[in-house]
């Protein structure tokens, strides 16, 4: 059974007050030996922060983007190098608002993928649908087209892969996935991993989509969701735990 994994992606939130009364009031809520892998995904400017936070905790550091490019004339971009200076350990890549708000390929999602394992950090892939795909019974074919595309440039590598699946029509709207709706997607994910890694079965897949203290129990019990990447709801200490002490 693979130890659960429980992201918080806060998104672009937080102030140099804010993050530490956060991390500050998480880190006395952890038992001592968490049942779970716990990271926090931060705005760039903080991860320098967030490292001197976290130190000693058990929590990881994750970033929310990273360039496709290596070095170079690209301003405002971050390369994976940079990241790994500052301890980050997971990247997401592809997430739903990067491919809505920023125009982001499936080929270049994947190219994001394939230089945070060069650097070696780990990427969180994100797959997901919108309404009108889930709507049109389009759901599992998007999803698998998008993980196609990381699976195809990364080959052998992609074992080394976490993926997170959140339904576009289910992140920041109160709506989510049922835990049986969930698990079906799940599945197809893994089945798909499967037949491109010997080692699907030890992968982790995240639920992405409105999970909250009220339903992650529910959805972490599902056989294949291995944990969560977890948006508002890692914004408050309280809540946050709540999530991490439902993944045992």
């Amino acid at each position: 059974m693979n130890k659960k994994l429980i992201v918080g992606n806060w998104k672009m939130n937080g102030s140099l007050a804010a993050n530490e009364a956060l991390i500050q009031a998480v880190r006395a809520g952890l038992p001592a030996q968490a049942a779970c892998d716990v990271a926090v995904a931060v705005p760039s400017p903080y991860l320098a922060q967030v490292q001197g936070l976290v130190a000693g905790s058990g929590i990881d550091v994750a970033a929310q983007d990273v360039s496709q490019q290596e070095v170079g004339a690209y301003t405002g971009e971050v390369a994976a190098s940079m990241l790994r200076d500052f301890g980050v350990r997971y990247v997401l890549v592809g997430h739903s608002e990067r491919r809505q708000l920023h125009g982001e390929s499936d080929t270049a999602v994947a190219e994001k993928a394939q230089r945070a394992l060069a650097a070696g950090l780990t990427p969180i892939v994100c797959v997901g649908e919108t309404l009108a795909e889930r709507e049109a019974g389009q759901t599992e074919a998007v999803v698998r087209r998008q993980l196609a595309a990381v699976i195809h440039l990364n080959g052998r590598c992609i074992s080394e892969v976490v993926v997170a699946y959140e339904p576009v029509w289910a992140i920041g709207t109160g709506r989510t996935a049922t835990p049986a709706q969930a698990q079906d997607v799940h599945a197809a994910l893994r089945a798909q991993l499967a037949a491109a890694s010997t080692h699907a079965s030890a992968m982790r897949l995240l639920y992405g989509g409105s999970m909250n203290a009220a339903n992650a129990a529910q959805l972490l019990a599902e056989q294949d969701i291995d944990g969560g990447l977890v948006g508002g709801a890692s914004l408050k200490a309280p809540d946050f735990l709540s999530i991490i002490a439902a993944a045992q």
